[in-house]
C-alpha cells in the first residue's frame, strides 16, 4: 500500500479482548484525507469493535490512536474524537427516542445554546437532510420514537455530517444503508462521494459488496480480529473480495433454475388485504411458498406483516391466517432481542411450551436446542449462556432467526431481517429458508435488497400502503419492481 497523503487517522497495533474472546489482534489501519475506505468482513470479524475504538466509545487494551500524527490513545474518548473531527454513525442507532430531531441534533452540538437554540438546531439538521436525502419527509419537530427505522437512520446520518464549532474530518458509517431502500441508499452514497471530493474522509462498512466496490477508494478486509487484505477498490471484484473474507461461496445461479412451485392444489395459508386497498387486490400465500414484499421503504410492507401477525392471534378484518406464526424483526434492538437474557434463552423462548416437564422447563432440552442452532446457523460465541449483547449485531440476528425457525410456526414473517448480516451467513440462511419452504413452511419476506427477491416464488410490490403489482418469479426483473414502486400499477 502506498503512503496516504495528509493522513487523518492511523491506528497501530490496536488490540481488544472481551474475556476469552479476542476481538482485535493488533490491527493497523490508516485513512487519508479525501478518501472513502471500505471496511468488510464477516460478522464478528472485529469491524465494529475497531470503529468503537476509533469513535472513543471503547478503550483498547493496547495500541496507538494517531489523529493528524499525534498519538491520543491516553485518555481518548468520544469527546476527544469529536474535538478532532471524528464522528461515527453506529449500526445500532443511538438517538434518544423521546426527544425531537432538533433536540437530538443539539446533543451533538453543545455550541447550540441560548435563546432560539431549538430553531437553529432544527434549521441545521433540516438543511443537511435536504442536502443528503431530498424527499426525506422528516420535520425537525418530529419525535424520533415516532419515526420509522429508516427515517431514524437518515437523521443519525445527517446529524453526523452537521458542523458547528468542532471540525469534521472523518465520518464512520457502519451499515448506513441497511434500513434504506435502493433509491435512498443511492442518494446517500452519492453524497458520500461528494464529501470525499471536498476533502473529507469516510469509512464505509457494508455487507453489500456492490456498495463497497462502487463507492470506496480502498478496501480493507478483516477476519478474526485482523486485517487480512488491503488494496485499492478497483483491484477487487466481488469474487476476490468474498475470497479475501475467507468465505467459500457457491454461486447461487441455481436459484434462478429452481422450479417455481405449482400453486394450484396447494392450500392457501395467508390471505390479507391492505387496510388502504380500495380494489380487490390481496396478498395470497400458499403452503411452502416464499412470498416477497417489495417496493420503497415505508410504503406498507411492515404494516402488512403486522396485520398478518395480528390476524394469527385474533380476528382481523381482511386477514385470514391458517397456522401459527413467528415474526423476525429487522430492528433487532427494539423488536428482536431480549437484552438482559442469555443467547440460549433468546433462541429458545418461543419454544419453551414444548420443553415442559412436570410443568417446569427442562433445562437439558433447552440447552440442547440452543447448542443445535448454534451449530446449524453458526452463532459465533464460546458459550450460549453468555448475554445476547456479547454478540456482534449480525450474530444477534442469527439468534433471532434461530428462535423463529426452531419454533412450531408454520408461517414466518420476516421484516427485512438481513440488515447487517454478512454475505456468507446470508447464503447459509437462504439455503435454510429454501429447505424449510420445501418442507412446507411458508415465508412472507419484506426485503430492501433486490437480489433477495430472486429467492422468492412470488412478489407483491407496495406503494403508498397498497399492493400495486403482483409479480411471479418468472416475470420478476429489477426494472419491473422499480417501475411498479414509482407508479400506481405495473
Amino acid at each position: 500500500m502506498g503512503t496516504q497523503p495528509e493522513q487523518i487517522v492511523s491506528l497501530k497495533g490496536v488490540a481488544k479482548s472481551f474475556g476469552a474472546v479476542r476481538a482485535l489482534a493488533g490491527v493497523d489501519l490508516a485513512v487519508g484525507a479525501g478518501e472513502c475506505l471500505g471496511l468488510v468482513g464477516h460478522n464478528g470479524a472485529g469491524k465494529s469493535t475497531l470503529m468503537n475504538v476509533l469513535a472513543g466509545t471503547l478503550a483498547p487494551d493496547s495500541g496507538a490512536i494517531e489523529i493528524h500524527g499525534k498519538d491520543l490513545a491516553a485518555g481518548y474518548s468520544v469527546t476527544v474524537a469529536h474535538r478532532n473531527g471524528i464522528r461515527c454513525v453506529f449500526q445500532e442507532l443511538s438517538l434518544c427516542p423521546n426527544l425531537t430531531v432538533a433536540e437530538n441534533t443539539r446533543i451533538l452540538h453543545p455550541a447550540l445554546k441560548g435563546f432560539g437554540w431549538k430553531q437553529r438546531a432544527g434549521r441545521l439538521i433540516k438543511e443537511k437532510l435536504d442536502e443528503i436525502l431530498p424527499g426525506h419527509g422528516i420535520s425537525p419537530g418530529d419525535t424520533v420514537g415516532d419515526l420509522s427505522l429508516g427515517q431514524r437512520q437518515m437523521v443519525e446520518i445527517a446529524r453526523a455530517f452537521t458542523v458547528t464549532d468542532d471540525p469534521l474530518h472523518l465520518v464512520i458509517l457502519d451499515e448506513p444503508t441497511s434500513s434504506l431502500d435502493a433509491s435512498t441508499a443511492q442518494q446517500l452514497l452519492e453524497f458520500v462521494r461528494r464529501e470525499v471530493a471536498r476533502g473529507r474522509s469516510v469509512i464505509l462498512i457494508s455487507h453489500l459488496l456492490g456498495e463497497i466496490l462502487r463507492y470506496s477508494d480502498r478496501v480493507v478486509v478483516m477476519k478474526d480480529g485482523k486485517v487480512v487484505a488491503e488494496r485499492p477498490a478497483d483491484r477487487f471484484d466481488r469474487d476476490s473480495l468474498v475470497g479475501a473474507m475467507g468465505t467459500v461461496v457457491e454461486h447461487h445461479a441455481a436459484v434462478q433454475a429452481t422450479a417455481v412451485r405449482e400453486r394450484s392444489g396447494t392450500p392457501v395459508v395467508v390471505r390479507a388485504k391492505s387496510a388502504l386497498q380500495t380494489d380487490d387486490q390481496a396478498l395470497v400465500a400458499h403452503r411452502g411458498e416464499i412470498i416477497g414484499l417489495a417496493g420503497l421503504a415505508g410504503h406498507g410492507q411492515t404494516r402488512m406483516l403486522l396485520q398478518v401477525f395480528a390476524g394469527a392471534v385474533g380476528r382481523m378484518h381482511g386477514v385470514d391466517v391458517q397456522g401459527p406464526v413467528a415474526f423476525i424483526a429487522g430492528d433487532r434492538q427494539t423488536e428482536g432481542i431480549f437484552p438482559l437474557w442469555s443467547i440460549a434463552r433468546n433462541v429458545t423462548v418461543r419454544s419453551l411450551p414444548r420443553m415442559l416437564r412436570h410443568q417446569l422447563v427442562d433445562s437439558r432440552r433447552e440447552a440442547e436446542m440452543a447448542e443445535s442452532w448454534k451449530q446449524r446457523i453458526k452463532i459465533r460465541t464460546p458459550d450460549m449462556d453468555n448475554n445476547i449483547l456479547s454478540l456482534s449485531g449480525g450474530n444477534q440476528q442469527k439468534a433471532v432467526f434461530a428462535r423463529a425457525l426452531g419454533s412450531d410456526a408454520e408461517i414466518v414473517l420476516m421484516d427485512d431481517p438481513m440488515r447487517g448480516v454478512d454475505v456468507g451467513t446470508k447464503l447459509e440462511v437462504y439455503d435454510i429458508l429454501r429447505a424449510e419452504a420445501a418442507a412446507g413452511r411458508t415465508f412472507l419476506w419484506y426485503t430492501t435488497e433486490m437480489d433477495e427477491l430472486n429467492y422468492c416464488d412470488h412478489i407483491y410490490v407496495f406503494r403508498n400502503g397498497r399492493i400495486v403489482a403482483d409479480v411471479s418469479r418468472e416475470e420478476m426483473t429489477e426494472q419491473k419492481i422499480l417501475q411498479s414502486s414509482f407508479k400506481e400499477s405495473a
